[in-house]
């Protein structure tokens, strides 16, 4: 989801740092980090969902983050903290619901009454709305509605960063521009009665999974305020926008025409939710950690920091969620502008990464945790190596050095970004330039902003040759990782994010093949694609899994840990009596 959430990913990647002993301290993995998550399918889930029994009858939720969600445009939301918030307000296709038996996300039935029909060879979903769905004006959703919100995901020059399975899987993806700019109806959906079809323009056997995505809610034509909409979507869940400052604030009060019982997902038990967006960690932190007053109702989805994670776990670990979330740190190299793959393992070797977890705020071995592979453990079909045969963890600037010298590159400039208003970002700043330094390389921080450095870090122009960000699974499946970022051939078609500039034409031949393969064969090949680009290329150095480690106020319940986002679920989330 993916980082972009480009899935994926929410949390800034922590930017570097340096180990005075050469960062060669061995980290033990506290659990499996990432991967796997929301395998799971229940089509028979049935509305309404009920609200437990020690809810409190109202009440407000406070969210406090030290992020700033890029956008809350349905078509656009993509980052993995944008379409949690948005699932309070605007329902799609299918969605993901807790199951406590088994403490994982299953992906059950949203808008449509199942989780759709395909035709034999994947090439045609069907979808069919259920009866009594309406938007917060109290309009019905059409099936219309749904076909609308899937052409406007192909304006990708009006509306940049959502997702763009449809660009490489859905009929006249490559050519059609959205309907501000064509003005001819989308041709790969059609409508017949309360059923919506998508045509593909090849097999795609994971669209149910897809169809969680808030880019497929319902968006009345009529009502689309193109740009602007990002600022009050019509909302089809359980909350609408009362008040939105971006970049700053959200509030959300009950959407008096959401109906509970075409919903087996969702629940409306309090009367609103305030979102405050920017905020210092350490101030966040010890307001949860106070409990009085509105403190006890006020929730975070930032991972905290080491000595909030020894202080909660001994005066109140019931306020303490941790699990894993399907994520993996990287740091992507620029592929135009870092030619020599000796340059790029350098990079690898020299990376310190203990010092930069630490100094970012990670509790390493929880919230963070060393990897070798692009795709998070639990994943099916991974494959297990080690190119640089560090452990994910042992930073070595000697061999750093040996291979800059190799490609006469020495004091080879790296340039990143960091936020200037994260204390963390820029410690983690500070010691990623010692370790780099450390290893013969001359290393450039460029500032940024929370609320700039997502834009900054997916502009292609950038002036850095490093993005430090990373990828979650949309579904857990390679599919949802590598024709996601890794098309070399899908690289000059607009909003496709390709955060390496990898375009390498071996590498799409095989990603094309496995496409094609019989889905038996898929995983375990996207598992070997894995080890081939890494192998041969090295495009990206991996900083490691992500964990989660959230807190929560003592008078929070449903608060647990979305294992497909590494969010809180706030879908079923209440105050306590």
């Amino acid at each position: 989801m993916a980082v972009l959430a480009t899935a994926s990913l929410l949390a800034l990647a922590a930017c570097g740092g340096s180990n005075d002993s050469g960062g060669n301290d061995t980290v033990v993995p506290t659990q499996e980090a990432g991967g796997g998550a929301g395998a799971g399918k229940n089509p028979d889930a049935k509305a309404p969902m009920a609200v437990p029994d020690d809810a409190a009858e109202g009440g407000t939720i406070t969210v406090d983050t030290v992020n700033v969600p890029a956008t809350l445009d349905p078509t656009r939301a993509y980052y993995t903290d944008s379409t949690e918030i948005m699932n309070l307000v605007t329902r799609a296709l299918t969605q993901y619901v807790y199951d406590p038996d088994t403490n994982d996300m299953v992906l059950i039935p949203d808008m449509a009454t199942d989780l759709g029909t395909p035709n034999e060879d994947n090439t045609e979903w069907t979808f069919t709305l259920r009866d009594g769905l309406k938007y917060e004006d109290g309009t019905d959703v059409k099936a219309e509605d749904v076909a609308y919100a899937v052409a406007r995901s192909f304006a990708i020059e009006e509306l940049p960063d959502g997702p763009t399975y449809q660009l490489q899987f859905f009929q006249d993806g490559d050519t059609y521009k959205g309907p501000f700019k064509d003005k001819t109806p989308y041709k790969g959906v059609t409508v017949d009665g309360n059923s919506i079809t998508i045509h593909m323009s090849q097999p795609f056997p994971e669209m149910d999974y897809y169809a969680s995505f808030p880019v497929f809610t319902g968006i009345p034509q009529a009502k689309d305020t193109k740009e602007e909409y990002g600022n009050h979507p019509l909302a089809t869940g359980p909350y609408m926008f009362e008040d939105y400052k971006p970049g700053t604030s959200l509030t959300l009060v009950k959407n008096p025409n959401w109906d509970p019982n075409t919903d087996p997902g969702r629940i409306q038990a309090v009367d609103k939710w305030v979102f405050h967006f920017g905020e210092d960690t350490a101030k966040t932190e010890n307001t949860i950690l106070s409990d009085t007053g509105d403190a006890q109702t006020t929730v975070t989805y930032d991972n905290i920091t080491p000595p909030t994670y020894k202080k909660i776990s001994a005066d109140g670990p019931e306020r303490l969620v941790t699990g894993t979330s399907p994520c993996t740190y990287m740091w992507y190299l620029d592929m135009r502008k870092i030619t020599d793959i000796n340059v790029r393992k350098a990079i690898g070797y020299a990376y310190p990464y203990v010092d930069v977890w630490k100094a970012g705020g990670e509790i390493v071995g929880l919230t963070r945790v060393p990897g070798t592979s692009i795709l998070p453990p639990g994943t099916a079909g991974r494959v297990e190596y080690d190119v640089l045969g560090i452990k994910g963890q042992n930073t070595d600037p000697e061999k750093a050095k040996e291979l800059l010298t190799q490609a006469n590159a020495m004091g080879y400039e790296l340039k990143f970004l960091y936020a200037t208003d994260d204390p963390l970002s820029v410690a983690a700043k500070d010691q990623l330039v010692k370790g780099f330094e450390a290893a013969g390389f001359k290393a450039t921080p460029i500032a940024s902003t929370t609320d700039k450095i997502r834009d900054a870090r997916t502009d292609p122009d950038s002036p850095i040759n490093v993005r430090s960000s990373g990828w979650c699974s949309d579904w857990p499946s390679g599919g949802s990782w590598f024709p996601a970022q890794w098309d070399g051939a899908l690289a000059d078609l607009e909003g496709m994010p390709n955060p390496a500039m990898f375009v390498e034409k071996d590498a799409d031949a095989k990603q094309k093949e496995i496409l094609s393969l019989p889905s038996d064969q898929v995983p375990a090949a996207w598992g070997e694609f894995d080890k081939f680009i890494e192998e041969t290329y090295y495009p990206a150095v991996v900083t490691g899994y992500s964990g989660t480690a959230i807190i929560r106020g003592s008078k929070i319940g449903g608060f647990y840990n979305d294992n497909v986002r590494g969010m809180p679920t706030f879908s079923i989330m209440y105050t306590t009596q």
